[in-house]
């Protein structure tokens, strides 16, 4: 089999960060022996989660099964995904922003037995929501667990408590025409009704304004994508939102930002 060198676009605090957190679980699990060190085990993850790697190159690249491979990576994302903030936890940073943004992405997935709640009716495919807080800079500050594709923006951020959270500490927060109804401290663009007279010059002043601070949020879910797993996940929908969970820790350490 060919092979051939490549790169990953993250810094070494990363590869540390990960590699140490591996090193302190086999410490605890007083692990004697295994096919890769820590340091190894963390790229072969990294590999996967920002290359996209499949299980198979993974194995032939680091020479170890197919079965390793995945027992690793799984291993590492169970022990990012468990330190990832819950709602509750960011509302302490997010309550300090001068404005918060809200959006939802929707995360492609295979075709499943059940396949109907996945299913996206405005995306025209199979995913799973998740919901993504941003600052008025763009960064990523929180993102949720994932809900079934079909589950509508509005209803995933009421789901996870979003609008409740962000009503309660008095945070601005702008969102699209899909949160019209959140009420609270949520703002959204105006939208025309049928049969009713067009918008007025203030209103699309208002809506040009809000456009050009909610498109900061779409960096945010940019930076999730830039994780190529979440390309199109090719496993259980379940496992979706300890991958989600653990890239957000990652991206957070890649980023310098909320690492304690």
């Amino acid at each position: 089999m060919l092979s051939y060198p490549a790169t990953i676009p993250l810094s070494s605090r990363t590869l540390n960060h990960l590699a140490e957190r591996i090193r302190g679980h086999r410490k605890q699990r007083r692990s004697r022996w295994r096919r890769l060190d820590p340091a190894r085990q963390a790229l072969l993850v990294l590999a996967h989660l920002r290359n996209g790697d499949t299980y198979t190159r993974l194995a032939a690249g680091f020479k170890i099964g197919v079965a390793t491979a995945w027992r690793y990576v799984q291993e590492a994302i169970a022990l990012l995904s468990s330190a990832a903030d819950d709602l509750d936890t960011a509302m302490r940073r997010i309550r300090l922003l001068a404005y918060a943004i809200l959006d939802g992405a929707l995360i492609p997935i295979d075709r499943v037995a059940d396949q109907r709640p996945y299913y996206s009716g405005k995306h025209k495919q199979h995913g799973v929501n998740v919901q993504v807080i941003a600052d008025a800079a763009g960064r990523l500050v929180w993102a949720s667990r994932a809900l079934p594709g079909s589950v509508h923006d509005l209803t995933a951020a009421r789901t996870h408590g979003i609008i409740d959270a962000l009503t309660r500490e008095d945070v601005m927060t702008f969102a699209d025409k899909g949160y019209q109804g959140a009420h609270g401290s949520v703002r959204t663009p105006f939208k025309r009704r049928r049969f009713r007279p067009k918008l007025s010059r203030r209103q699309k002043a208002v809506n040009r304004a809000h456009a050009k601070i909610r498109a900061r949020g779409e960096r945010a879910i940019a930076t999730v994508k830039t994780w190529k797993i979440l390309n199109k996940l090719r496993c259980c929908p379940r496992r979706a939102t300890p991958i989600v969970q653990a890239i957000l820790v990652l991206q957070h350490v890649e980023a310098n930002r909320y690492t304690g």
